[in-house]
Order: C-alpha cells, then structure tokens, then sequence
C-alpha cells in the first residue's frame, strides 16, 4: 500500500461520488461513466459490500414505493469485466429487483477496492444501516486489506478510537453470540462483557433469558471469569484480578490482530509474558507476515 492511496482515505462521499447530474457519453470500448440506466441483470453485488443482512418487509416497502414513484436515488456502480459492481445502494437494487424493474438509474464511477470499500461503510453507518458486528467486519477489511490502523480509519470514518477498537473486540466473540448481536437480541454493550468470559455463548444466553441491563451482565461475567476471586494457572500457582489497563491493552492487541492475545504481567515487576492464540494457519501466516513488514520497516 503506497501512501498515495493511504492519504485518500476519507474524502467523504461528495469528493469519491462526484456530481450526480454529470452524464457521461459511452467509452470506445462501449462502457459508460456517469448518471445512466442499465440494465439490472448487468449489475453484480459487491465484493466488499460490509452489510448482509436486509430486513425483508422494510425491503419490500422500498420495492413498493419504488414500483409506484420509482428510483429517486440512482444506486453507484464500477464497471467490471462486461458487468458494473455495485459500490453504493445495494437495498435499492435489491428493491428494484422485487419491483421487477428491467433498468434502474445507476451512477458510474472508476473505483479502486480501497475506495469501493470506503464508500459502502460510510454509506451504511452514516445511515445506521450497518449491525454491531457488520461495521466491525467493514474496519477489520479496511485496516487488513489496506493496512490502515485504528487511528487512521477512525479518522477517516469520523469515529473515535475507542468505538472503533471497541467494536474489534466484538469479532473475538463466539459466532453464536455474533449471530446473537446481529439479530439484535443481544447489544454491543452486552457482548463486551463477555469477551474474557470463559463461556460467553452461555452467559449470552443466561443475559437475554433474564433480561440482564449491561451492568448485570459484566457482573455476572466476571463471577464466571473468576469465581472463587482468583484464577488458578495450570502450574498451580494462583493470579490475583488483572487490572483494567492490562485487560484493555488484551482487548487492543486481540482487536488488531484478530487472535486471543493474553497478558500475564506481575504487579511491581518489569518482565511478564505476552501469549498469542491463533485459531488457523492462515492466521499465523499473517501474523508471521506482520512481524517481518514491522521488523523490515524498523
């Protein structure tokens, strides 16, 4: 990734889309740029669309009102091979296609990925459209497919660090308790507690059964975490609480990494241990690739 395209990162949607009314004529090669029609068979969803799931009778009210009034806003496309993929407004192509539109008004544009994948995250957080966990998934793409650091995309993006690291921490969960974030049974809030629990899948299930508010459910993990007020090492030796500095820096570095990274430090002693879980090889093969681009750029 050169820096060029590392400064690109948030121009907005008005610098990336352009002008809407600008028409473009056909290219020698019979593709187009600017405000068109086509054909809706032509358009293909994107490849780096954060977003997947649509709410099937708020999507079939669009389709309505679009078979009735029609598009008002065209969807945003790339060309692609003899296709357009779809970089912005993939709920109104969904829509046109129960209305059974043949052709939709679209806006073409040339994107690079890092600009396609920028422009469907802002569009769907700057509508709210985006889960917990999908707008987790469109930062962990940005900062892994573009090396772009937490710093960076909340930036770019016009979000803190913070909420930023702090969705992260959410992709070290249980797929089951990501499904249970997604379909909005269980909150953001909820789940960051249980992200050093031992069984967060069953505390998650225990916090929606009862109906436990944020500060039940981080109580109620950490009496899951540490039950008798310590934790017992395999070795046998015991380890009193972690203080909060300790687990958040655990939570960064498992953020950033996308791996369980656990910190054993001794109170009032320099030296401690620092343990990295990888769950696939194709994690430890980025992990390796990692630590050569730090060790090549120092």
């Amino acid at each position: 990734m050169n820096s060029m395209k590392k400064k690109r990162l948030g121009r907005g949607l008005g610098s990336l889309i352009g002008n809407i009314n600008e028409v473009t004529a056909p290219a020698a090669d019979g593709r187009v740029e600017g405000l068109v029609e086509i054909d809706i068979d032509r358009i293909q969803r994107g490849k780096y669309q954060p977003r997947q799931n649509f709410d099937q009778q708020s999507l079939q009210e669009l389709a309505d009102s679009i078979a009735s009034q029609g598009i008002v806003q065209p969807v945003v496309l790339r060309p692609e091979g003899n296709h357009y993929e779809l970089v912005a407004g993939e709920r109104r192509w969904r829509a046109a296609q129960l209305a059974q539109l043949h052709e939709v008004p679209v806006l073409i544009r040339q994107f690079d990925d890092i600009e396609v994948l920028e422009v469907a995250i802002i569009e769907n957080i700057q509508r709210a459209d985006l889960d917990p966990i999908e707008e987790a998934a469109g930062y962990r793409q940005l900062m892994y497919k573009f090396g772009h650091t937490q710093e960076k995309v909340a930036e770019a993006l016009g979000k803190s660090r913070s909420h930023i690291a702090n969705l992260l921490r959410l992709l070290n969960l249980p797929e089951a308790v990501q499904h249970m974030v997604s379909d909005g049974r269980l909150s953001a809030g909820h789940a960051r507690t249980l992200i050093t629990a031992p069984d967060p899948e069953a505390l998650a299930k225990l916090i929606i059964s009862k109906g436990l508010s944020v500060r039940q459910a981080e109580k109620l993990a950490k009496q899951a975490q540490n039950p008798m007020g310590t934790r017992k090492r395999p070795s046998g030796a015991f380890e009193v609480d972690k203080d909060a500095d300790t687990k958040a820096l655990e939570g960064d570095l498992s953020a950033a990494t996308g791996m369980k990274i656990r910190i054993d430090h001794k109170p009032g002693q320099e030296a401690g241990r620092l343990s990295i879980n990888y769950e696939t090889l194709e994690q430890l093969d980025a992990l390796c690739a990692l630590l050569s681009t730090t060790s090549i750029k120092t």
